[in-house]
């Protein structure tokens, strides 16, 4: 008979792969480590995944709103969605956050379903790579939105200042 895992050997496992692949896809790294994705974000260096309350899902969103084009991506077993846009203002109606615009981003979420929200900062094959993420009480993301890159694969430095500016203001809400 299989003893139940604890937690800390969850996280164990999640560093354990983590040190294999520090730059790597978080999703890929879960699946390695047999845990969450959320398992591998808390086990980042220190501020490298820094937590703010599903409450401001609302003030999150419409910052980013004003952001200009983002990547928005959509990671499942199945894809990996990438879509580059504005962000809508959103509304909420019939029990969902519905998002539609003069933006290819649009649609409808489950703004119930989200548990938490990351602020991301950490290293992806060989960059620096930031992004917020909108996670479910799975431990996975519903959908991330990362700061975008320029032609010379730098981080768009007005995306970086309005993402770092509020993560320190969620990290202390």
């Amino acid at each position: 008979m299989d003893m139940p895992t604890t937690s800390h050997e969850r996280a164990e496992r999640a560093r354990a792969a983590l040190a294999e692949m520090p730059d790597g896809v978080v999703e890929a790294i879960a699946v390695q480590a047999d845990v969450t994705p959320a398992e591998v974000l808390a086990v980042l260096p220190a501020g490298a995944a820094v937590l703010a309350s599903s409450d401001q899902f609302l003030p999150i969103w419409q910052d980013m709103a004003g952001w200009g084009d983002v990547l928005m991506i959509v990671h499942t077993d199945d894809i990996v969605l990438e879509v580059e846009g504005t962000l809508p203002e959103g509304s909420e109606g019939h029990g969902w956050f519905n998002i539609h615009g003069d933006s290819p981003i649009g649609g409808h979420i489950r703004k119930d379903r989200c548990a938490s929200i990351a602020f991301v900062d950490r290293g992806f094959h060989g960059r620096r790579s930031c992004s917020v993420w909108f996670m479910n009480g799975d431990g996975r993301a519903m959908f991330k939105v990362f700061v975008r890159r320029d032609a010379e694969k730098a981080l768009l430095a007005d995306q970086l200042q309005r993402f770092e500016a509020l993560r320190k203001a969620m990290a202390t809400a």
